[in-house]
């Protein structure tokens, strides 16, 4: 397989990926691009001792291409799983359980729902890039609190923090945010340092929270001084939030639970971040890519404290 070697089109997927052979061979590929490398002591030498399963000659470990990934413990077919991939990534504004429950003929929507989390799961890139240069961070409330009430009188809204890369005065590059228990500098800090490179520049408003920032050059906005609105001080997290926030309540109809929030707000950075990708097919390859380097995600850590869903023993 050559570099970045993906389908292009819906019919391109349907001639490639046509058997289970054909599948695990593309996944071994992405997973062990330079050979298979041992998960366990990462020795470089093995012995293939069934299709797609491979022994390591140093310690002796089996592994599959399929063992420690989003595909582990799988009874599905990997075709089914690739046009899963294909079509969640096809989405132009988000997939929903429903419309993969639809589109694949699952028995369930509940099979639909565990496998969409799965797949999202999948949607962080291990190791990658921290935000640079110009970045605006705020935080906002997901589930129509009035602006304003950082920490105080939110219910059981969940809060927020975006930060945007500013590649230009209003243009957005890539983005960053997760939920936060608060607003407190605890938690404002360690996002930014979890996400943002040192020696940026950080653009807030005058939040308490962002106070004492060390290792970047923070430009403060008081915006209440200010005559402009707060949308245009700081174009680039309201423009972000206000995507969210639709996004949430059209593809989604605002039916998500605090317990799986951070999912979806991956799910969302994954797409905007690749917003700019010519052939939907880029996104499969690397939807793909990384759902080979991620751990398993056992059904019961995935249904904890939903309601609706019965805590039975599948494996989907």
């Amino acid at each position: 397989m050559g570099m970045e070697d993906y389908p292009k089109t819906l019919m391109e997927l349907e001639k490639q990926f046509s058997s289970e052979e054909e599948c695990k061979r593309y996944l071994i590929s992405l997973r062990w691009p330079n050979g298979f490398i041992c998960p366990r002591c990462e020795c470089g030498k093995s012995w293939p001792i069934r299709n797609s399963t491979f022994q390591c000659q140093n310690c002796g470990y089996q592994a599959s291409v399929k063992s420690g990934t989003i595909f582990e413990g799988s009874r599905s077919p990997l075709t089914i799983w690739f046009r899963a991939i294909w079509w969640v990534t096809s989405q132009k504004n988000g997939a929903s359980a429903l419309g993969l429950q639809r589109i694949l003929g699952f028995g369930s929507y509940e099979t639909a729902w565990t496998w969409l989390h799965k797949i999202r799961r999948a949607m962080v890139r291990p190791g990658r890039d921290n935000l640079s240069g110009t970045v605006e961070v705020d935080e906002t409330y997901i589930g129509g609190l009035e602006e304003g009430l950082r920490g105080r009188g939110a219910g059981n809204k969940a809060l927020v923090v975006i930060a945007t890369q500013m590649v230009e005065k209003k243009k957005i590059g890539r983005i960053r945010m997760i939920k936060i228990p608060d607003a407190s500098s605890e938690s404002l800090h360690g996002f930014i340092g979890s996400s943002i490179e040192p020696g940026s520049t950080i653009i807030t408003d005058a939040w308490a929270g962002y106070s004492g920032l060390e290792g970047y050059r923070h430009k403060v906005i008081n915006i209440s001084k200010r005559a402009k609105s707060a949308s245009d001080l700081l174009p680039g997290v309201h423009r972000i939030a206000s995507l969210l926030k639709r996004w949430l309540m059209g593809t989604h109809q605002g039916a998500v639970s605090q317990d799986h929030l951070d999912y979806y707000l991956d799910e969302f950075t994954f797409r905007f971040n690749r917003r700019t990708s010519s052939y939907r097919g880029k996104l499969f390859y690397r939807l793909l890519e990384q759902a080979v380097q991620i751990k398993p995600a056992p059904y019961r850590s995935i249904v904890k404290n939903v309601r609706g869903l019965k805590h039975r023993n599948h494996n989907l």
